[in-house]
């Protein structure tokens, strides 16, 4: 027994190490992109019949006294919120069975003969809630930790890169990057990490006077803090610490907010630039991964310490809020459409229609998973 319990404990056991942060990390975040549905539901006065993390068989749970039952499923890989009248806010259309079956009070309180934008708000807030997450973790980071800034200046400018091509100088200082205004050294690295290949216009302060420079950032292979190779684009040029004079910055509790407001706005472009540039075949297909890659991410993020799982976290949210948003049947921003055209044209789309867009969009949510599962497992 002794040798059982040492084997399962060390630090080395897959259990510890890797399957209880990524359930710690998955958790977190479907609890609250769920817990964004029902809060935004029950305050349209939608009725609620179960609030689930995990699918499948139920492994314990309650109800509470408005008769919504919560409970833990055995497949912890998402979780749903069952609406009164409807499976779930990314479900497909009403099953009418169960409308006939509705008494005149569940009527009242069913999810899908609520006004449009009830049922909108609803559906949006899940991704919403995901968004709001990353921005309390980043709150608190920024508030305890602060951040490392430095002058955007150009100490070094490496032979034959895009920089030395382009007419780089060391001294040059960034004033803009293709017309976005240049705060930090953090900020060039921010908008050329992602658009390597890209035609990028910089305008540079040189002695005292601006000069416009044109250079398309080379694709460089780097190792993150987590052990994953990763592709950036970069221009060849170096910061020191004798013209960028790094500092550390501190927070107070309303800095903390508009920073982090800041850090996951940019986290949320820059997810919808990589997926834009995925889809025309201009992002390597290794840097998009499934549940496994994201348990060896949790693991190695819980080696290094509780503040970098809570970060993954904060990504992840991010990550899995965009998702959500994009425009496909059964997903949040699939339904959102939905609402939009019922909006704009006074009724509802037909269920015919909606049934063969769900279909299809479907199949496609299957095939990314199927991808990124692929990804993990062999093609990578």
């Amino acid at each position: 027994m002794n040798e059982f319990l040492t084997t399962f404990f060390s630090f080395d056991n897959i259990v510890i190490t890797t399957i209880i942060p990524f359930l710690f990390v998955l958790t977190v975040v479907v609890f609250v992109h769920e817990m964004g549905h029902y809060l935004v539901g029950r305050w349209c006065g939608i009725g609620v019949r179960e609030f689930s993390i995990g699918f499948g068989p139920e492994l314990l749970g309650f109800n509470d006294r408005r008769g919504t039952r919560w409970k833990l499923s055995a497949i912890p890989l998402g979780g749903y919120v069952k609406f009164v009248g409807d499976m779930s806010v990314t479900s497909e259309p009403s099953n009418r069975e169960e409308d006939d079956s509705l008494s005149a009070e569940e009527r009242k309180v069913a999810f899908h003969l609520q006004p449009v934008w009830k049922r909108a708000a609803t559906v949006f807030a899940g991704p919403l809630f995901n968004f709001l997450l990353a921005i309390a973790v980043f709150t608190v980071m920024f508030s305890m930790y602060g951040r490392y800034v430095a002058e955007p200046t150009v100490a070094e400018v490496r032979a034959d890169s895009p920089a030395d091509v382009a007419g780089f100088q060391p001294g040059d200082r960034f004033v803009t990057v293709d017309g976005r205004r240049i705060d930090t050294f953090g900020d060039v690295q921010r908008l050329v990490s992602g658009r390597a290949g890209d035609s990028i216009v910089f305008v540079m302060l040189r002695d005292g006077e601006e000069v416009t420079l044109t250079a398309t950032p080379e694709v460089v292979e780097q190792e993150d803090a987590l052990g994953n190779t990763i592709r950036l684009g970069v221009i060849g040029v170096v910061n020191n610490a004798e013209l960028g004079k790094p500092r550390h910055l501190t927070f107070n509790p309303v800095e903390a907010v508009g920073e982090a407001v800041k850090e996951t706005g940019f986290i949320i472009a820059r997810t919808g630039q990589f997926l834009q540039r995925f889809a025309v075949g201009r992002e390597d297909r290794c840097q998009l991964g499934g549940p496994v890659k994201i348990a060896d991410m949790a693991g190695r993020a819980a080696a290094l310490g509780f503040e970098w799982l809570v970060q993954l976290v904060a990504l992840l949210s991010v990550g899995i809020g965009f998702l959500n948003l994009l425009p496909i049947p059964p997903l949040d921003g699939g339904h959102l459409v939905f609402y939009g055209v019922e909006a704009v044209m006074r009724r509802p789309v037909s269920e015919r229609i909606m049934e063969m867009v769900y279909r299809i969009g479907l199949v496609l949510v299957l095939a990314f998973m199927v991808f990124v599962f692929w990804n993990d497992l062999f093609g990578c």
